[in-house]
């Protein structure tokens, strides 16, 4: 069933087209310089543009029939090649804007040392990534969604009213966010690794500090993996801002920050990894400053988790989440759409 194009945001399939195009345009934008390796933030653009790319395509896929080129799968790959580039320009910048102030001669060298490795590395991912852009994959993604866009087709929900069916789109998300077992990662700690601290006459704040640390290092997937459902969930809720209220944008603003903290705290895990790559045994000898800078980021962001994870364990916490996507503002039509609904979808 193909149905008319000049497309208005009122109804599911026309929200998905420009959706859609929106993103599109995004990626074509930015390819240029991201293929010459030039701007950062340019990788960084056309990254986001592919993963809400990618969240659109995942969420209407039963409102529309895109061609087979353009699913949820291909798109993946192509944005993890980005982001894999891209995350190595974060973990860079974020050692010399956090970590790199304060190291002694000695360890500057080291770290030097490790910056060629990185740089090494580096290119050969940004090499990998022009390739990807290069490949049969990239140009029959684009290829394909120029011609869906100039003839898109679309399924008989996309008839659907947008307001009517936020809730059904969002819930699911929402739950697989909230029943993430991430959600109890302190409650492991409290009761278990630090309990033999607390009742030691000897306790110190900084013993509890390190042993946080050194749990936060053993246990890092299952927070990094709420970290990616957060983003899932972030993505999906950005899309439709504009049907609610502050209350919901509100919640918008603390999936963000729950992705951004857990995502720095990741960022840590990768950057240790990285440096026992590096100096093996070694790297706590080599670099003693830099281990307890990294330690007591850790630690930082760890308190500024704990809050979060307070609050979206209370009960009334989750159900105003709930409520609140329960009530979409009625979008009024302006003059130009009210115009545009004269045309007749077959």
């Amino acid at each position: 069933m193909t149905l008319a194009t000049k497309p208005i945001v009122q109804d599911l399939g026309n929200y998905t087209y420009q959706a859609i195009q929106k993103h599109f345009k995004k990626i074509l934008k930015w390819e240029k310089t991201v293929k010459k390796d030039e701007d950062t933030e340019a990788l960084h653009q056309m990254r986001v543009g592919m993963r809400r790319l990618r969240t659109v395509v995942s969420s209407f896929g039963f409102a529309v029939n895109l061609p087979k080129t353009a699913c949820d799968r291909n798109i993946g790959k192509i944005a993890r090649k980005l982001g894999e580039l891209r995350d190595l320009d974060v973990l860079k910048e974020s050692i010399e804007t956090n970590f790199q102030t304060g190291l002694t001669n000695q360890e500057l060298k080291y770290l030097q040392k490790a910056f060629d490795v990185f740089d090494k590395h580096r290119e050969n991912v940004a090499l990998s990534v022009k390739e990807t852009l290069k490949d049969a994959r990239y140009k029959l993604l684009k290829s394909s969604l120029n011609q869906w866009l100039e003839e898109p087709s679309y399924q008989e929900s996309a008839k659907l009213a947008i307001e009517l069916v936020l809730p059904d789109l969002l819930l699911p998300e929402v739950s697989k966010f909230l029943l993430h077992p991430g959600w109890q990662f302190d409650m492991y700690l409290d009761t278990s690794t630090l309990s033999h601290l607390n009742d030691s006459d000897n306790f110190k704040e900084e013993d509890k500090k390190k042993e946080i640390h050194r749990y936060l290092a053993r246990n890092n997937e299952l927070l990094h993996s709420l970290r990616k459902q957060s983003k899932r969930l972030r993505y999906q809720m950005e899309l439709f801002v504009e049907f609610y209220d502050e209350t919901y944008a509100g919640y918008v603003g603390d999936v963000k920050n729950i992705q951004d903290i857990l995502g720095e705290i990741h960022d840590i895990d990768v950057l240790e990894e990285w440096f026992h790559d590096i100096f093996g045994s070694e790297f706590t000898e080599k670099l003693p400053t830099f281990v307890n800078l990294l330690a007591e980021k850790r630690h930082q962001l760890w308190q500024r988790w704990l809050p979060l994870q307070q609050r979206y364990m209370q009960t009334d916490t989750r159900h105003q989440l709930h409520l609140a996507i329960l009530k979409p503002i009625q979008k009024p039509y302006s003059q130009a759409e009210l115009q545009e609904q004269t045309h007749e979808k077959n």
